[in-house]
Order: C-alpha cells, then sequence, then structure tokens
C-alpha cells in the first residue's frame, strides 16, 4: 500500500512563485509520485494562481476554518500537475493580492499572522473535506511552521490524523515568521504552547520555531547547511533547538527538474545542445551577448542570476570590482534586491561599456540564456541552503565558481578535489574570491581541460528522483516508529 502524503506549501511553480520553495514544491511531489507515494499538494489561491495561466478549477467544496474568534469560510479549488492533485484553499481577503507576502514600499503584510494561521489550519480541515487521513503530512518554511503543533494539540485525537506524522522543511532559516506576542489568540492553541519548548521565541511568536519545536522530523535542503544552522552564525537563535533536536534533523540535497532545465530541448534558448554535441553553446554565447549590446570576446563571460542582497555575497563583488574585472572577464547579471547594489550593477555598464549587461528585474526565459550562453557562473554566497542557479549552470555546461557554504559546497567539486565539476574557495573574503575566478579564467584557457570540465558537469546527475528517494525513506521510518507506538 503507498503512502499517502499531503505536502503542504506557500507556494510551487508553476502556479505562483518567490523563490526556490517554489520550485521544490513545483517538483517533489511529482518525484515523489513517480516513486508510487500519494501526494496532494495544498496552496493557497493567490491571485498569481489565477494570472497564472494554469487552469485551476472549483470543486464546489466549502468548509470553515476557525481563526482566532472569527469562522471564515474557504473553498477548494483543484488542478492537475504532473500527475500530482493539486488544491487551492480560496479565500479573498487573505489571498487576492498583489504579491504573496508583502510589497516592495510597504514590507510584509499587516496580517500575515492571520493568513497563515488560516493556511495551516485549513490544511486539516481541506484533508477532511477531501476524505483524505495522510500517513505525511510535509509542511515547509514559517509559513506552513503551525502545522506540527495542530497536528500534535488541535487534531492530534481526530481520527483523520491519528496515524499521521509531519515533517517540517526549513529552506532558509533567515526567514522565521515573527509576530507580537499580542496575537497569539489568533492561533487557537492553549497557551502552554507559548513558551522555550515551543512557540516563545524572545518574547515573540515564531511560525519557524513551531515547525522546529512540533515535528517528527526536520529536514533542511543540504547536508552542509544541516550542519551550519546548528552554529551561532547560521542558526538565526535557533541553533540551541536545533543542537537538542539533531538527531531528528536531516539535510537533503534539493534536485532540478531535468525537463525544464535541459539544453537539449530548452524553447528559452536560441540554440540547443547536449554534453555530446556542445558546438550550440557557442553559439548560444554569441546571441547572449548580442542581446545586451556587448563585444564579441574571447575571454570567458561570467553570468549570475540573484537576489542583490548581501547573503548572496554581493558586497564581496562590490569591494572586488576592479580586480575582478582585470581579469579580462565580461559580466551578465539578472537580478533585483537593495537599491545600493542595483545602482552599482547599472554603473559598471557605463564603468565597463561593451564588457558588462545588467537587467534589474526577473525573466524566467533570459535566466534559461544566461545559463546557457555563460561560460562561467558567479555565485559567492555567504550562505546557501541549497541554492539552484549552480545546479543549473552544471547541466548546461556553465561553471560554477562559488562559495564552499551550504548546498554550494555539497553540489561542487573543486577542480582541485577528483572528478571536479567546478571551482570552490573558502573563507569569506574577496581576495580568495578573485584568487579562485582567476584560477577558473586561467584553466579557460586551456581549451582540451575545459572542455573536458563542460562534459563532466554535464553529465552530473541532479534529478529529483535521489532526493526524492531520501524522503520517501525518511518518510518510511516515521510511519514504523508511529505504528511501534
Amino acid at each position: 500500500m503507498s503512502i499517502k502524503v499531503i505536502f503542504a506549501a506557500s507556494e510551487a511553480a508553476p502556479f505562483c512563485k518567490t523563490g526556490g520553495l517554489a520550485d521544490v514544491a513545483g517538483a517533489l511531489p511529482q518525484a515523489l509520485t513517480s516513486l508510487g507515494a500519494e501526494v496532494t499538494l495544498l496552496l493557497p489561491y493567490y491571485r498569481a494562481v489565477a494570472e497564472s495561466g494554469e487552469v485551476v478549477e472549483p470543486t464546489g467544496i466549502k468548509f470553515e476554518v476557525p481563526v482566532g474568534r472569527r469562522i471564515i469560510e474557504c473553498e477548494l479549488f483543484r488542478t492537475d500537475s504532473g500527475g500530482v492533485d493539486v488544491y487551492f484553499l480560496k479565500r479573498d481577503e487573505y489571498f487576492d493580492r498583489s504579491e504573496l507576502y508583502g510589497t516592495a514600499s510597504s514590507g510584509d503584510y499587516f496580517d500575515n499572522l492571520e493568513r497563515y494561521t488560516f493556511f495551516s489550519r485549513g490544511i486539516f480541515e481541506a484533508a477532511k473535506a477531501l476524505k483524505i487521513s495522510p500517513d505525511i503530512i510535509h509542511s515547509n518554511d514559517w509559513q506552513t511552521g503551525l502545522v506540527s503543533p495542530y497536528l500534535k494539540d488541535t487534531y492530534g485525537k481526530d481520527p483523520v490524523f491519528s496515524k499521521t506524522s509531519s515533517v517540517f522543511t526549513v529552506h532558509n532559516l533567515a526567514y522565521q515568521g515573527i509576530f507580537d506576542a499580542s496575537l497569539y489568540h489568533v492561533l487557537n492553541l492553549p497557551r502552554r504552547h507559548f513558551g522555550l519548548a515551543g512557540l516563545e521565541f524572545f518574547d515573540q511568536i515564531c511560525l519557524l520555531k513551531a515547525g522546529l519545536a512540533y515535528s517528527d522530523a526536520i529536514t533542511t535542503v543540504s547536508p552542509t547547511y544541516a550542519k551550519e544552522i546548528r552554529t551561532k552564525r547560521l542558526g538565526f537563535g535557533h541553533d540551541g533547538i536545533l543542537k537538542f533536536r539533531k538527531d531528528e534533523l536531516h539535510g537533503i540535497l534539493n534536485g532540478v527538474d531535468q525537463t525544464v532545465w535541459d539544453p537539449a530541448s530548452d524553447k528559452a534558448l536560441p540554440f540547443n545542445y547536449s554534453a555530446d554535441k556542445v558546438s550550440g553553446k557557442k553559439s548560444c554565447k554569441a546571441a547572449l551577448l548580442n542581446e545586451f549590446s556587448m563585444k564579441k570576446t574571447r575571454a570567458p563571460l561570467v553570468g549570475m542570476i540573484s537576489r542583490l542582497v548581501d547573503q548572496k555575497g554581493f558586497d564581496l563583488i562590490r569591494k572586488s570590482i576592479d580586480d575582478i574585472m582585470s581579469l579580462g572577464i565580461s559580466i551578465v547579471l539578472l537580478g533585483s534586491g537593495e537599491k545600493r547594489y542595483e545602482d552599482f550593477f547599472r554603473g559598471l555598464v557605463t564603468a565597463y561599456p561593451g564588457r558588462v549587461g545588467v537587467k534589474i528585474g526577473y525573466d524566467e526565459a533570459l535566466a534559461h540564456r544566461i545559463e546557457a550562453g555563460a561560460d562561467i557562473f558567479l555565485m559567492p554566497s555567504r550562505f546557501e541552503p541549497c541554492g539552484l542557479n549552480q545546479m543549473y549552470s552544471l547541466r548546461y555546461g556553465t561553471i560554477p565558481v562559488v562559495h564552499a557554504t551550504g548546498g554550494l559546497n555539497d553540489s561542487i567539486r573543486d577542480i582541485r578535489e577528483p572528478d571536479a565539476n567546478g571551482f570552490k574557495f573558502k573563507g569569506l573574503n574577496g581576495k580568495k574570491l578573485v584568487d579562485k575566478l582567476a584560477e577558473a579564467v586561467i584553466f579557460y584557457s586551456n581549451k582540451p581541460a575545459w572542455a573536458a570540465l563542460v562534459k563532466r558537469a554535464m553529465s552530473d546527475d541532479h534529478s529529483w528522483q535521489a532526493s526524492a528517494r531520501k524522503y520517501l525513506s525518511l518518510y518510511e521510518k516515521l510511519e514504523e516508529l508511529l505504528h511501534k507506538k
């Protein structure tokens, strides 16, 4: 009998997306389904879902969700995505908004605690309405952190969930869902849960901590990150509870959707290519340079696709830019974020005419063209729970230069290691970044060696199948433990 999983997330591609969580929630349920699991994906029905172009239809199912002193009606919508049943919880007062979590001008939405209390508790009411008795509820990040305490308390004695275990995945510990303690009544949880062993975090409510404290298993998105978050530097105040729960903490590296990210069939590319026939990559580089009105060059073209924030190492790049450009490289960047970094990169276009191309914003098709057209992908993140772009880059034969942290450390093998697939530096300073990039530039000049490195990188397997097998194994272990009780 196959394992029944409810996978709950606040975003999932192709319906609604702000970051890597959406890629995971869009792909992992499909990979689990292909291995025989029965997976139901639950999402909020945002305005972005309605505008996604995906066909999402009403089910006619309605149910009530308690939020604080209110009883709020919810309507279910449905679609199919890669063989996975996807249900959306629709309540326009919470989700019919221009953005998912807040706006750039005003910050987070004032009622995010209510919105995601409604969604988290609504997951249980939706399961009951759909007559699903899950073996596992797999929740993700702070927006669904309340699922675990609701399973332990509010729904713990409900026969629908009597044999249900909870898994909570941390995609980025820096985002925690912190709210004023005066709003605790919104949760409808007994006061005993607001304490050091529960939701309390420096006298405030922390939804991320709810998931860490109450879930049966905690996962995060790479083995190295699972170790890093148990330290003061990257624990963001939660290193204590993560050390305490180290036996329930598992690092499972994310995968990539190799049907979407495939240079041999990618419709966003002007030329397709493969590891066995790589000539189209050179044509993609020429087309990308032309798209940005840049000079043709025999030197490496360095690509970057990122949020422009300190976490991604842009302070190191800004401090070292003259040394970086002295290597003779050209740069193409796609991203948005802090104004100081947006202005910095716009200034580079003028400072280095013909050698720098910048687009502020996000463009999915352009992201694919940069992955294909660049020779090197630069990713000097201060911390990176998993990272996906370095794996996309490997797939497209674009050699990553990364800081050895989190998933970057787990997926990239330095040129000095056996079976190398990229370049990796240790230590957060600009000199080490420049030295490692210089090493890549020198290696690039040896065409036969570079061609062998590209072929090896493209042969790496970072499909979701390997990751899904590890999740499935974890689910099965939780089932066995529950049945022994």
